[in-house]
């Protein structure tokens, strides 16, 4: 991290949201490892396995809007506590559910759960919002970079705990509970203040959530990282299932996982400098030519090594898009709409997400008898909404430029 361009306070706000996004982040792995296994063991229908993973992200959709104008009005402190609170929640009650042996009950717990997902979600915001401008796509490079140790550690806690109890899986959700409590604490020492304006008055209201989206740049910045991640999310979501129904077992799945989300976060380390390099249109391309790579590779079997250098070129993909997108979008804002538009932006792109992880069950296992046909038709999926993307960035690049 170049710190010279950097105020102490910003220094030091920064640095918790990367450690932050490191310990508190590791509960993400295993959530996407086990919830769809620990769905599946549980739901009567195997249709159904990766509804509680739909629901982390439907609880982040129906959170996002309403957290974010909490954090606006009483700081980002105060809103990412609130989050490992809800993780805390959230976690035990997916924990008791697994000991009564309840589907339900470990659907609401995931419920929960969406809130810190959408609280963690604004971990790179936050970081955004305290760097100065020719800084931002590093700061937020940096604070998702934080996930490659969260991709080292959730993929083994889930080795470590996942059959310690007598009860699969129950060992991994009372961990999560202490991850979520060790973060409460870290945030203590986060210091970000409230948007004001300079004679101490609250900021003015700025454009509305409608103008906002009239704004091409906005437009365009958010379809990209919708298609972004809820491509990533859909081909993610089901992997577990399809590696073990391809005759793997559940440390095969780990570890691709493990390997997938640390191509999601190794490049983060550069990708804020090829930002300020290349422009962000660039990047967000390249990042959706990796993720139609993902899906192609594929699709070209289910062999182990084909499942690794899948699921690797999709965590980069992502990377490259959504770490693109929200440098667009963090650019193209004043202060006192932050509130309004970042909470837009995540119930959008998390709204999509949750549409890919519903559907992500359904193909998978619902989708001819096998699972390599399950396998291919998540990735045969991905097609329509990667050219979407790909329109819009093009029609955003060629159109005339007198309005962004």
């Amino acid at each position: 991290m170049n710190s010279d361009v950097l105020s102490p306070s910003a220094k030091r706000n920064i640095t918790i949201l990367v450690l932050a996004q490191a310990l508190i982040g590791a509960q993400m792995p295993i959530f996407f490892i086990l919830g769809g296994l620990a769905g599946k063991s549980l739901a009567s229908n195997p249709c159904f396995a990766t509804l509680p993973i739909s629901m982390i992200i439907l609880g982040s959709v129906l959170s996002a809007t309403p957290l974010s104008a909490f954090m606006q009005s009483h700081g980002r402190k105060a809103g990412f506590i609130l989050g490992t609170v809800f993780g805390t929640v959230g976690a035990s009650i997916s924990a008791y559910a697994l000991y009564i042996q309840s589907f339900p009950l470990f659907v609401a717990g995931a419920l929960f759960t969406g809130t810190y997902m959408s609280a963690q979600g604004f971990y790179r915001f936050a970081a955004a919002d305290v760097a100065p401008d020719d800084f931002r796509p590093k700061a937020i490079s940096y604070v998702l970079a934080g996930g490659l140790i969260a991709a080292l550690v959730g993929p083994q806690l889930v080795k470590a705990t996942s059959e310690a109890m007598v009860i699969p899986f129950l060992g991994s959700y009372l961990t999560v509970v202490g991850i979520n409590l060790a973060g409460a604490f870290l945030f203590l020492f986060l210091n970000i203040p409230t948007v004001q304006s300079d004679d101490g008055e609250i900021a003015p209201a700025g454009r509305s959530r409608l103008e906002l989206l009239k704004t091409p740049v906005i437009a365009v910045a958010i379809i990209c990282a919708m298609v972004a991640y809820a491509l990533m999310n859909l081909v993610m979501t089901s992997t577990p299932l399809a590696v073990v129904g391809c005759g793997y077992d559940k440390g095969n799945a780990a570890d691709i996982v493990s390997a997938h989300v640390l191509a999601m976060y190794i490049p983060s380390f550069f990708t804020g400098h090829l930002i300020a390099r290349f422009g962000t249109e660039k990047i967000i391309a390249t990042g959706l030519v990796v993720l139609a790579s993902a899906g192609a590779v594929a699709m070209t079997g289910v062999e182990l090594d084909r499942f690794f250098i899948a699921l690797i070129l999709l965590g980069i993909g992502w990377n490259f898009g959504y770490i693109g997108a929200t440098t667009m979008l963090a650019t193209n804002y004043a202060p006192e709409e932050r509130g309004r538009i970042q909470g837009l932006n995540d119930m959008l792109v998390f709204g999509g997400v949750t549409l890919a992880s519903l559907a992500s069950g359904g193909l998978m296992n619902c989708s001819g008898g096998k699972a390599q046909e399950g396998w291919q038709a998540v990735n045969m999926a991905m097609i329509p909404f990667l050219a979407l993307a790909g329109a819009a960035l093009i029609w955003f690049v060629m159109r005339p430029k007198e309005d962004t």
